[in-house]
């Protein structure tokens, strides 16, 4: 489960932000809001969290600095090349962030013990990193890498808690690579489960973009698969009464790069397609997927992701999850993460979203609801509802609607409106 994520100097923010999941004390919602953790100092995490916030605010750039993170552990080691400049972007409106680098770190836990990883880079290398495991009370920092200006190179501090052929990793990792990702190619017994934790636990969709639903459409080969489709949309109460799949052929693009550029070739082969059952008292017809709505897409598409989620204990992250979902279906998603028979390995959701009719304490705790907003300077800020402290009966929409907690935009009313042409 993720505890923890800070960013610095990364697009809209400057100063470092912390986004947590570690619960509050507050006791509302508890048996169904939090996931137990088995550690004193931090017994309870928050099972879903949204961000809210006015536009270019900064909620997408912290969604996808948590992406961007994963990608770079994921692809530094491997999918990059020597030299190859990573594609990162620093604070812009301040000269001295600009020529900063850019950092990121995370707390998690693994096999029940809380681990703390970060780096920081610029788009030539990587400048910091570091790995703390805290066993017990105090922590055990496994490893710390920095970069040494006068000998352009890397220096390494290991400690005894990492074992391995520590050399061997210090040698092979490039400057644009991080030591961590390459240890874990080469197969370090302890590395390697926070490597795959990092790169395979966050599922991550930006805004407007929606997963393929060829994902839900293989759940369909299966008579469990079926049922579970079939119970989710019924849940949704899109007048769906069962869901199939036909096999038709097709093509498949390819794309392979090389020395020369890209290639291109299609290869002929039978595509599996959903197809949508509507009945009625006066009949019934099978429709395809792009003859439904545009709501009724996104949601199939996202039913195999969220059941993954949930069956695994991952964490999804949406940028903009009410997208062409209507306030009730978003209701049912978020909630299917607070059931704890559904979600019962403690999976977590991170969301935006501007609908806020879903700041309703029946749905959320105050401590699951966060705001970003822009200061003077144009860097983003972020921040819990419960920095205010609401009172046990206020009513949270209108309260952030009248402008109470921030994080809305303000219009100045001597500009005088837009006149229609003509």
């Amino acid at each position: 489960m993720l505890l923890e994520f800070r960013v610095r100097n990364y697009r809209s923010i400057r100063d470092e932000i912390v986004f947590s999941f570690v619960a509050s004390k507050e006791k509302k919602l508890a048996d169904t809001h939090l996931a137990s953790t088995g550690i004193t100092s931090i017994p309870h995490v928050l099972r879903s969290a949204v961000v809210y916030g006015p536009n270019a605010s900064g909620k997408s750039t912290l969604l996808f600095a948590l992406h961007y993170m994963r990608s770079v552990i994921a692809e530094s080691a491997t999918v990059m090349q020597p030299g190859q400049p990573f594609v990162v972007q620093p604070f812009r409106l301040d000269v001295e962030y600009a020529k900063q680098p850019s950092e990121f770190e995370i707390t998690f836990l693994l096999g029940g013990v809380r681990h703390q990883y970060g780096f920081s880079l610029t788009s030539e290398r990587i400048v910091d990193e570091w790995l703390l495991v805290y066993r017990a009370a105090k922590p055990q920092q496994w490893f710390r890498r920095n970069f040494n200006e006068e000998t352009q190179s890397s220096d390494y501090d290991f400690s005894t808690y990492l074992t391995g052929p520590r050399k061997l990793w210090q040698e092979t990792t490039r400057p644009n690579a991080l030591f961590l990702s390459t240890a874990a190619q080469l197969n370090s017994e302890l590395l390697g489960p926070i490597f795959r934790w990092l790169v395979e636990q966050p599922v991550y969709f930006g805004a407007g973009l929606s997963p393929l639903p060829d994902l839900t459409t293989q759940m369909l080969q299966t008579d469990m698969g079926r049922m579970a489709v079939r119970e989710f949309l019924a849940s949704a109460d899109i007048s769906i009464s069962d869901v199939i799949s036909v096999s038709r052929p097709g093509f498949l693009q390819n794309i392979m790069f090389g020395p020369d550029g890209p290639k291109f070739s299609r290869e002929e082969r039978e595509l599996l397609m959903p197809q949508f059952v509507h009945k009625t008292e006066h009949g019934s017809a099978t429709f395809e997927l792009h003859e439904e709505s545009q709501g009724t897409q996104r949601l199939y598409a996202l039913i195999a992701p969220v059941l993954d989620v949930l069956k695994n204990g991952r964490m999804l992250i949406v940028d903009e999850l009410d997208s062409s979902l209507h306030p009730l279906l978003v209701r049912r998603l978020v909630r299917m993460f607070h059931q704890p028979d559904l979600n019962p390995l403690g999976a977590q959701l991170l969301f935006s979203t501007h609908d806020t009719s879903l700041l309703d304490r029946t749905l959320f705790r105050r401590d699951q609801i966060w705001f970003t907003e822009k200061d003077q300077d144009q860097a983003t800020r972020l921040y819990p509802l419960s920095d205010f402290s609401p009172r046990e009966t206020e009513a949270w929409e209108k309260g952030y609607l009248i402008g109470r907690y921030g994080a809305v935009p303000f219009f100045d009313e001597s500009v005088p409106p837009i006149q229609a042409a003509g």
